[in-house]
């Protein structure tokens, strides 16, 4: 297996609306600049028209692979389920996007060149990076974020500045035999916990967070008392867990 060998993920749920967009705009990175990359769509359950869209792409012109089930596991399952195709298809790294396009396809091959050097095993996309930030955001939701992420990054201790963005490229040996918990976005947050604790080495890519739209949907994060308790129980539980960074992997 390719260490460094990037494949991204990226899981629908009731997408009709973004799905053949996403796809295409997507393998259209990848064939322009990275031949031996592929994207594995992941369909978790979607009740609207999303399956057949995709099924009426063709995979045989893209570098795409079609996965998916009929019923609704959620975010983590779904996430799960195309890392451990990916991994058995002979891809070391699964780069995690969002169906809507806010995170940036550009960013794909500047993911793939960084995980290529073998210094790290988990690459997030960054909004409090030099060059990153965020554009269309409500005032609300940055002041949510940039407090949430401020503790976070004090707790996970592992010089990651920006915790819970979903935007991230991860080592799959290091996660596809995870069964994570989480059904919702605070995944992002369990998964950070179980890198930490193998040890994952750490970097971060600038990025620019833009709103999703009406026209896409809308944004499909919660605030709610129990998403915001998830998000923090796992940065407390990772405050009592020790850091040790792995050694280099050669790429």
């Amino acid at each position: 297996m390719e260490t460094s060998k990037l494949a991204v993920i990226i899981p629908m749920y009731n997408e009709e609306r973004n799905a053949e967009r996403c796809v295409r705009a997507v393998c259209a990175v990848l064939q322009r600049e990275l031949p031996s990359a592929r994207l594995f769509v992941v369909n978790d359950g979607s009740r609207d028209r999303t399956a057949s869209i995709l099924e009426d792409l063709d995979t045989g012109t893209l570098p795409f692979t079609r996965l998916g089930y009929p019923d609704n596991r959620g975010y983590g399952a779904a996430l799960s389920f195309g890392a451990r195709a990916a991994r058995e298809a002979g891809f070391g790294f699964g780069l995690f996007m969002d169906s809507d396009l806010t995170n940036d396809p550009a960013l794909i091959p500047l993911f793939a060149a960084r995980a290529a050097t073998g210094e790290y095993d988990l690459l997030k996309a960054s909004r409090y990076v030099a060059g990153g930030g965020m554009q269309g955001v409500p005032l609300r939701r940055q002041l949510v974020t940039r407090t949430g992420n401020w503790l976070a990054r004090r707790l996970f201790g592992m010089g990651i500045r920006d915790c819970t963005n979903g935007f991230r490229a991860v080592r799959l040996a290091l996660v596809s035999d995870v069964a994570f918990r989480e059904r919702g976005f605070p995944q992002i947050m369990e998964e950070l916990l179980v890198l930490k604790r193998k040890g994952a080495r750490a970097g971060e890519i600038p990025y620019i967070l833009t709103s999703r739209t009406e026209a896409t949907g809308g944004s499909k994060f919660s605030y709610r008392p129990r998403v915001v308790l998830a998000y923090l129980k796992y940065a407390l539980l990772a405050a009592m867990t020790r850091y040790r960074p792995r050694g280099l992997v050669a790429g």
